[in-house]
């Protein structure tokens, strides 16, 4: 299995130039994501102190891990954290991102030969895969360098599980490579140990913890126009693709209820911005760019924020968010950003990749799930949200998040 998967990543290696060109069309890479991958940096090595090199997907996950990561730069003999990714939109959420040791880097394309160009330069003292990230010809050149490897937060679902039970004896080679698996969850747990993982302990959701940098964002006053336009607010948050116009039709269908109303629509792929605002006018909606003008319209329907790193100012202006990839089958995104606003999430059926969050929200009434637009305006019309329900909630859930941070901070530094 190893020969075959080896086979088919150098394979990729052969074809990146003529999938590079698809994917530039396409706005999903760039001339600098393109070199990274394969295997060129612009980016110095701290010549001294400890080096901790993360790696996620994309923005979900590496969001998730940012208040770990502002607790691990306070270590005073820790000098540089490498966070790699595989997509366009982590990295312009990373570059916002004021963290003072942080470099990014793409991850890059899973062949032997680049992985051992990337390490040699890198060096890291502590490599840490976040979530369900498993590259088993990086993974195999960590360990051959004997360099410590980690598990962080990690996800499993029953699906993914049940794809690498049929390779298991290729499972059981590189899940027993990692020194240390964070779970999530109790599922987790069972899956890890059932694929060969060693040394395994639940440590909790890391995306149930709060950033220094959002307290600090939460503190200000923002969007002043907004604030001051006296409109009543609603925000969609990483929409897919039809989701917007499900969004845009709550929107029409109360308007002759809800007076003086604009929905916000912050989709998970700014790059389709164009594609929506086309969408959501042929069904009669006025839509206003985030990156045209950022002064609130009186006739705007729809402010459409095409940029990323701006949820959380629109969510602290919203009482109410719907929660995006749950009427889609894309097993929903994460709510807890917008639960510790204080704010009420409404979300589709799918929310399986944040089961355990939605669950908790479920139980403490905090988020709802909608199946038609008729769900969702019922709700809307009469939402019961008091401020001191909020604070319990806000209370609440930061508790929970210190704990998780506390155990998953601990579990790190063992191997610092």
């Amino acid at each position: 299995m190893l020969l075959f998967y080896r086979i088919i990543t150098l394979l990729v290696y052969f074809l990146s130039p003529l999938i590079l060109i698809f994917r530039l069309i396409n706005k999903k890479d760039t001339l600098k994501s393109y070199f990274e991958k394969i295997g060129q940096s612009n980016n110095k090595r701290a010549r001294k102190g400890k080096i901790l090199w993360f790696h996620g997907s994309s923005v979900g996950e590496i969001l998730g891990i940012i208040p770990l990561i502002e607790k691990l730069e306070a270590k005073k003999n820790i000098k540089q954290i490498l966070i790699t990714s595989n997509t366009l939109s982590s990295y312009k959420i990373i570059s916002k991102l004021p963290l003072k040791k942080v470099v990014h880097q793409f991850f890059p394309i899973d062949t032997n030969f680049l992985n051992k160009k990337f390490i040699n330069f890198w060096k890291p003292d502590l490599a840490i895969f976040v979530e369900s990230e498993i590259w088993p010809n990086m993974i195999l050149e960590i360990k051959k360098q004997k360099i410590p490897l980690v598990l962080l937060n990690a996800r499993f679902t029953k699906k993914s599980f049940l794809r690498w039970k049929l390779v298991e004896s290729f499972s059981r080679l590189i899940m027993s490579k990692f020194d240390i698996c964070l779970a999530q969850n109790d599922d987790t747990f069972e899956y890890l140990k059932k694929l060969g993982a060693k040394n395994i302990k639940k440590a909790g959701n890391l995306k149930f913890c709060e950033s220094k940098l959002a307290k600090k964002e939460n503190k200000k006053t923002i969007f002043n126009n907004f604030l001051n336009s006296n409109k009543i607010l609603f925000c969609a948050v990483s929409t897919h693709y039809n989701e917007e116009i499900f969004c845009g039709k709550i929107h029409k269908d109360s308007k002759n209820v809800i007076k003086n109303r604009t929905t916000i629509i912050i989709p998970r792929h700014i790059n389709r911005s164009s594609e929506i605002k086309n969408d959501l006018e042929k069904i009669g909606l006025k839509v206003q760019l985030h990156s045209l003008s950022k002064n609130l319209k009186k006739d705007a329907d729809i402010y459409l924020v095409d940029a990323y790193g701006e949820t959380l100012k629109f969510l602290k202006l919203s009482k109410i968010a719907f929660l995006g990839g749950s009427l889609v089958d894309y097993k929903g995104h994460n709510p807890m950003e917008a639960a510790r606003l204080g704010v009420k999430v409404l979300h589709g059926k799918y929310t399986s990749n944040h089961k355990e969050a939605y669950d908790l929200l479920k139980k403490i009434n905090v988020s709802k799930k909608i199946n038609n637009t008729r769900d969702a305006l019922t709700f809307i019309k009469t939402p019961k949200i008091t401020k001191e329900k909020t604070q319990k909630t806000k209370k609440k859930l930061n508790n929970i998040g210190k704990i998780i941070l506390s155990s998953n901070f601990k579990e790190i530094c063992k191997y610092i």
